[in-house]
């Protein structure tokens, strides 16, 4: 059995991660029964955990906790913390917080909301096939699409879904805002959701923030009204950032397989699956999942991890463990067993995988349907990533096609 005071730290993150590449020593680490200790820029060092057992195990188990890291100097790659809300709390009283956001994150609203997913990306596609080529897909697809259906959902008027955008990016920052942009960001999205809420109570309307407020209203010993903000700024706000990311990174992905877009195309079908298999395989994270520190003594595989030490672990290397995903380094729209981690597990699984899988779904159907020989319209060398962020986040996607119907 291995512990800390047997194995030195090793730097990490690995690398700069630019582009949609898994840095090679995930796999290395995947290989070996035991943790491995990692020094991130701020904060303790912690175990990193790359194997599927393990991430779920800590995601999972109860005696690593989240709250804890509010005591503590969790291991991060920024000065500042990202969160200190909803993600740093343990049930009960996390539990307390998210049942209001679950009874409007449903799987039966997600799918009602399809068709008019489906309007909105059918026509961001009319708008781009009178538009000539090159053009930045991010602006004219991807950002209008995510952003125009999450604003939809939660009521946000036409003319202040920009602000929306920008002051979202303050939930998944670390470095790329300063610390004063940052928190004015935050301080404005807080301020922007009271006043819908605000809005609501006096003029009912359908819809999930609607949903939630009910919720909280029927709920006992129900939120108080800056938690009912605070729920709503943590989860939904991301959703918007979130699908953004991974709607373009998968964009990305399938122009370098073309003869993948065009399988979707002949068999759309495939298309949940694909997804799912889209989800498991695409990178989505910059560096690890939010620490969590062990309650008491543990063992993880191999390694025993002390109370009071920290666990950070990889959902992208853990999602290409070769032990439960066959022929892990492929892509497989027709995976048959696909228990991947990219929406997390346990707990703090994602509130909004149900609209987020819809949304994928649609905005990935909608280009494979309609748009013929996509590719990019630059050498993959000259595309560019925001820095600092805890997601890979593509600055812009400049695109060219064959053909738009």
């Amino acid at each position: 059995m291995k512990s800390s005071e047997s194995q030195s730290a090793i730097p990490y993150p690995f690398d700069s991660p630019d582009g949609l590449d898994l840095h090679p020593h995930y796999a290395e680490l995947r290989a070996k029964d035991e943790l491995t200790r990692v020094r991130l820029p701020y904060g303790d060092e912690a175990w990193m955990c790359t194997r599927h057992s393990d991430v779920r195990q800590v995601l999972t188990d109860a005696r690593f906790s989240r709250a804890a890291t509010l005591t503590r100097d969790e291991p991060r790659v920024g000065v500042d913390v990202v969160d200190r809300g909803l993600l740093s709390m343990d049930p009960p009283e996390h539990s307390r917080l998210r049942r209001v956001a679950a009874a409007g994150l449903t799987p039966r609203r997600a799918e009602r909301l399809r068709p008019r997913t489906e309007e909105i990306a059918d026509g961001l596609l009319d708008d781009l096939a009178r538009t000539e080529p090159p053009v930045d897909l991010m602006a004219s697809f991807v950002y209008p699409f995510a952003v125009t259906v999450i604003c939809d959902l939660l009521g946000v008027p036409y003319e202040d879904r920009e602000d929306f955008q920008t002051w979202s990016q303050a939930v998944v920052s670390t470095t790329s805002l300063t610390p004063e942009r940052r928190e004015r960001y935050m301080a404005r999205l807080h301020a922007y959701m009271a006043e819908l809420i605000a809005r609501l109570r006096r003029e009912p309307a359908d819809g999930l923030l609607m949903a939630m407020i009910r919720a909280r209203d029927e709920e006992p010993g129900r939120l108080t009204e800056d938690e009912l903000v605070l729920v709503a700024v943590r989860l939904l706000a991301p959703g918007a950032q979130n699908t953004v990311v991974t709607l373009a990174n998968f964009v990305r992905m399938l122009i370098g397989r073309p003869e993948r877009f065009a399988e979707l195309r002949d068999r759309p079908g495939l298309i949940p699956g694909a997804v799912e298999e889209l989800l498991r395989y695409t990178p989505f994270h910059t560096s690890t999942m939010f620490p969590r520190y062990a309650t008491e003594k543990t063992t993880i595989g191999a390694t025993v991890v002390q109370e009071g030490e920290a666990v950070v672990g990889s959902l992208c290397a853990a999602n290409r463990d070769e032990t439960v995903f066959g022929s892990s380094e492929e892509l497989d729209f027709q995976r048959a067993d696909n228990p991947h981690l990219a929406f997390g597990q346990g707990a703090h699984y994602c509130p909004g995988a149900h609209l987020a899988r819809m949304q994928l779904q649609v905005g990935i159907g909608a280009l494979a349907r309609r748009v013929g020989g996509l590719r990019l319209a630059v050498p993959e060398n000259e595309l560019r990533w925001k820095r600092g962020m805890v997601v890979r986040w593509l600055e812009e996607l400049p695109v060219t096609w064959s053909r738009i119907t």
